[in-house]
């Protein structure tokens, strides 16, 4: 994570600190809140997601607006709950994608049942069941075509079928450029498992 602040100095401490966080010297209290040296600290999430995206349903068009708003998590599991509750407020239908999941080698398949590796998502990979909307921020997991579109790439969904993604670049120097991303094997690093992960087995909108 890059963080730009005013000051060397202070942009020292919050980089000290963070570090700690992530290599577990530093925790939190009773409470499981950890004290950052700038900022606000905002106890309920409902409350933090209100302040970063305020009228997210009205502002999503804003590719300005959305380009300088984030939220942090430590757990893929608050990721994916937060990301489902701001998919809420925007409007229009929600689509549903399917990866289709197999291990390498056929003679392992009996070990690994479709059902258990649906339920795995390992670090780099979109969960099994990824759902999305018409104007959704999201970003590329890979290198596909660097330096346009490559792991980190912010984009926002703008027509869904079922087999390819349309979208416009939301950062970089090609910002405002749309492009087509179609379904991608995926071989994790520390797995055995093959993964395509967009465009497939697209399911009616729920």
């Amino acid at each position: 994570m890059r963080v730009q602040l005013s000051s060397a100095e202070e942009a020292g401490a919050f980089s000290n600190k963070l570090l700690d966080v992530g290599n577990g010297i530093l925790v939190g209290g009773q409470d499981g809140l950890v004290t950052l040296p700038f900022g606000n600290s905002i106890h309920e999430i409902q409350e933090l997601m209100s302040r970063v995206f305020l009228d997210m349903g009205n502002k999503f068009k804003d590719h300005n607006w959305l380009r300088m708003r984030a939220i942090l998590a430590p757990k893929n599991d608050a990721v994916d709950n937060r990301n489902l509750q701001l998919l809420k407020q925007l409007p229009g239908e929600k689509c549903s994608y399917k990866s289709i999941d197999t291990v390498l080698y056929p003679d392992e398949a009996v070990n690994y049942p479709v059902e258990f590796l649906n339920s795995l998502t390992p670090f780099g990979l979109p969960p099994h069941h990824l759902k999305l909307k018409i104007g959704a921020p999201v970003m590329h997991l890979r290198n596909v075509e660097p330096p346009k579109l490559c792991n980190g790439t912010h984009l926002i969904i703008k027509k869904m079928m079922p087999r390819v993604l349309e979208a416009t670049i939301l950062t970089g120097k090609t910002s405002g450029e749309d492009l087509f991303i179609p379904r991608i094997p995926l071989v994790p690093s520390d797995t055995t498992r093959h993964k395509d992960v967009v465009g497939l087995n697209l399911k009616e909108p729920v």
